[in-house]
């Protein structure tokens, strides 16, 4: 990281002193990381770079006066890595560009950093370096640097007609969890199990990796904005469709505070964002090879590839119907929007 000026220099320390001690030996790639202008990286053959870069917003992804900093120091890494996983890589950096107001500059600076820093151990990507600034709101922009092996990615654009289409986990606590959060008064515990899912999200890396290494996946993305959001994003790639069997998706058992939400999961399943999941889809003959959970976290069929360039829900009394996009949208205005 540049030298700034002293008051912007003091949040630079606590930075610095945060990761001073990084894990050694997690990423050898790393030959210089902060300190000087620029991190360097040996880059090496046989092996592509994958690069991906996130935003995680005050008011738009977290609320300061609800969400701990720990939570979202933890979070805003996690949710870029997701991208590294997606594409079946390994994270080996990531750059961290950080705006936040002097009133922030202390205890919660401090806390951010506690929760990002366990994030950065937890994934082994440690950081090589970033920027930061003075501003009213709280704006954090993490960069991810990663590698995959020369043509080993999967990408969103590989699905055929006639594969199956998979998810890992389960699909929706962390929307339920979102909105436990939004109708608490104050700040929230980020201790709650029954909000893990929301507040502290893991990337599915392993699982991605194997996928990609045994070539087992076809097309793959993480679940990010909700799988009515982003199934037809990974259609539109392969110029394909899909039929989705409701009665197939994997919700979630919600318990405490979050159980209100019970009555909503399918919904929740279908919409709701945050999950940092894998879609994946596998050919017929390849998914006689997928096991039925990969470290823990269970691997469901939800539906298969269509030729018709649609997304089709077929409700549980088989009833067909259009799927729209209700998922997360940035950019959406009216009842919608998040």
């Amino acid at each position: 990281m540049s030298v700034k000026p002293s008051s912007e220099n003091t949040v630079l320390q606590k930075i610095v002193r945060a990761f001073r001690t990084q894990p050694s030996g997690v990423n050898r790639s790393l030959k210089l990381s902060m300190g000087d202008d620029a991190a360097l990286l040996r880059l090496r053959s046989n092996n592509e770079e994958v690069l991906t870069c996130d935003w995680f917003l005050e008011g738009t992804h977290f609320l300061r006066d609800k969400h701990l900093p720990d939570s979202i120091g933890w979070k805003c890494l996690a949710r870029a890595v997701s991208d590294i996983a997606a594409m079946g890589g390994r994270p080996k950096c990531f750059l961290l560009s950080l705006a936040l107001p002097t009133s922030h500059a202390g205890t919660w600076l401090v806390q951010f950093l506690g929760g990002l820093r366990r994030a950065s151990r937890k994934l082994h990507c440690p950081l090589a370096g970033g920027d930061t600034t003075k501003r009213d709101e709280i704006l954090i922009n993490i960069t991810v640097v990663g590698e995959v092996a020369a043509d080993g990615a999967v990408l969103r654009s590989g699905a055929k007609v006639g594969d199956f289409v998979y998810v890992s986990g389960t699909l929706g606590e962390a929307e339920a969890g979102l909105r436990m959060v939004r109708a608490a008064r104050g700040r929230i515990d980020s201790k709650s199990a029954s909000l893990k899912k929301h507040l502290y999200p893991v990337p599915r890396l392993r699982l991605g990796q194997w996928l990609a290494e045994k070539r087992i996946a076809s097309a793959m993305m993480d679940l990010s904005d909700g799988l009515s959001s982003d199934l037809p994003r990974l259609c539109e790639a392969s110029e394909a469709g899909a039929r989705i069997f409701a009665s197939q998706l994997p919700i979630p058992i919600l318990q405490g505070g979050i159980a209100k939400y019970r009555a909503n999961t399918s919904q929740l399943a279908l919409h709701g964002g945050d999950d940092y999941e894998l879609l994946f889809t596998v050919s017929r003959e390849k998914a006689k090879k997928l096991p039925k959970s990969f470290g823990g976290v269970p691997l469901t069929r939800i539906g298969e590839i269509t030729p018709a360039h649609k997304i089709i829900l077929v409700e549980e009394r088989g009833r067909e119907t259009a799927l729209v996009a209700g998922g997360w949208d940035s950019f959406r205005v009216g009842p919608g929007k998040k």
